[in-house]
């Protein structure tokens, strides 16, 4: 028996923490669990190394932003019945992409029928000639070099699709990792002194922990949330003022060989697994993350060109230019959120609301582009810009409104820019009225795909014994975006 134990404790340990540092080994040198996709297609080879994936929570407008709708002026104050255009209301495209958690007969959202004007004006900008609403001069500027989607669509018609768009699952399902953990878990590192998946600004709230989480993949593949604050950036993540260096490297290596005890008894165990990475990563963190997000050294013209000099600006502009350091260092994902929880939700005064808040992300969102570019990132750097949904083409009644608009998950857009994806391009349309994404559209998960093509990753190799994904969980590259 005691043979026995002995032997399946060299076995375990070998087998264990051995395949976890030959796994590292093996992803340093560009072997990925996802299937590389094969050589005989277009794009197979990686075009990104890196992603910023920027969320703008609540839901902006995207009439009032990137898909400007002059029949919305042309037929204000009319219902949908009293103009020339089809009924959009009645379309089969309407239930087709509307899942309710509220039974249908009281759920009254995404059918106002009254048509709201917009409450801002647009022109065609850059060599392209691509429509952008006023509130956004300064990303403008930058149009050709952003590629716009603007026939998404999802299912959730309430901030729960705050983690749909991340996760690809309506709230009534199972839920599932997130894009940026199936990222870190289909990709190796550049910098182990970094995690290779990086949350700044969020979660924005408890209940959106789904947006970076890993689920099944294992919790070393979620999100890492920083703090932008060099001295203490990870909390509880700091050596002590009455620890030296030595001392503390010597308190880690004891833990490690703890835990490699435990890892051999317990080899299916993630969370410990889980927890030996945390306490090496940590140790290893503490000189890097500090200097990746200090920006101490940044230029004055740098910090101008993404804001930090203007109070309204100055939160995302760090945002921003922490995301830049970071991939800049071998960060693959990083998640972005400039805003606070559901503030783009434009329910009421959605003038007022939108006004504000777009001054605050198009002055930093356009600096991070052209530092990119002038660095020469944005060849490898993959930016994607999104809200969970966007906002109905009717006046919203609720609550006695008489200036806002509802949640709109038929038809929205999205935009990204950089590594493998074309330059001053428009793919897909919603109708007149910007309420129905044309076409198939594009699910989100389809957003997901086409992300990870871009990283190098097949999604349907990214597959975990026993948990089977649904065809939507993959969803099909948009192939019209790549370059």
């Amino acid at each position: 028996m005691a043979l026995s134990t002995r032997r399946m404790f060299l076995s375990d340990y070998g087998m264990g923490f051995t395949g976890i540092v030959l796994g590292s080994m093996l992803a340093q040198d560009r072997i990925v669990r996802g299937a590389p996709l094969p050589q005989t297609n277009a794009g197979a080879e990686p075009k990104a190394k890196s992603v910023i994936w920027v969320f703008l929570s609540g839901g902006y407008s995207h009439i009032e932003t990137f898909d400007p709708k002059p029949a919305l002026n042309q037929y204000a104050g009319k219902t949908f019945n009293e103009i020339p255009l089809a009924n959009p209301v009645d379309s089969p495209l309407h239930k087709k992409r509307f899942r309710s958690v509220p039974a249908e007969e009281i759920n009254v959202r995404d059918v106002y029928p009254t048509i709201y004007p917009m409450q801002v004006g647009w022109k065609k900008c850059g060599q392209a000639g691509i429509e952008v609403t006023d509130w956004w001069p300064h990303l403008g500027n930058q149009v050709d070099e952003l590629c716009f989607v603007r026939n998404m669509w999802t299912t959730d018609n309430d901030h729960a699709a705050e983690n749909q768009i991340h996760t690809g699952r309506h709230r009534l399902d199972e839920p599932q990792p997130s894009i940026g953990a199936w990222a870190n878990y289909g990709l190796g590192s550049f910098n182990e002194n970094l995690p290779k998946f990086v949350v700044l600004g969020g979660p924005t709230r408890s209940d959106t922990r789904q947006s970076i989480d890993s689920y099944y993949l294992g919790p070393q593949h979620a999100g890492v949330p920083l703090a932008l604050d060099p001295k203490n950036p990870l909390p509880f993540g700091q050596r002590s003022d009455k620890q030296t260096l030595g001392e503390q490297a010597k308190e880690y290596e004891l833990i490690g060989k703890l835990n490699g005890l435990s890892g051999a008894l317990y080899p299916e165990d993630q969370e410990l697994r889980a927890r030996i990475r945390a306490y090496e990563l940590a140790f290893r963190m503490q000189a890097s993350v500090p200097e990746g997000i200090d920006m101490a050294s940044e230029t004055e013209q740098t910090r101008k060109l993404y804001g930090l000099d203007q109070e309204a600006t100055k939160v995302a502009g760090e945002r921003f230019l922490a995301a830049r350091r970071l991939v800049e260092r071998g960060v693959r994902f990083v998640q972005v959120f400039p805003s606070a929880y559901g503030v783009w939700d434009s329910h009421q005064k959605l003038k007022e609301n939108h006004t504000k808040l777009c001054a605050s992300v198009d002055l930093p969102i356009a600096g991070l582009i052209a530092d990119l570019k002038q660095r020469g990132l944005l060849e490898s750097t993959l930016v994607v810009f999104c809200t969970e949904f966007g906002r109905t083409p009717g006046l919203e009644r609720r609550s006695g409104g008489v200036d806002g608009r509802d949640h709109h998950p038929n038809g929205f857009t999205i935009w990204l820019a950089g590594a493998g994806v074309k330059r001053g391009f428009v793919h897909g349309q919603t109708d007149e009225l910007g309420y129905h994404a044309l076409g198939e559209g594009h699910y989100v998960t389809d957003l997901h795909a086409t992300v990870l093509h871009l990283l190098g990753l097949e999604s349907r190799s990214l597959e975990i014994p026993g948990r089977k994904r649904l065809d939507i969980d993959h969803g099909q590259v948009i192939s019209d975006i790549l370059a």
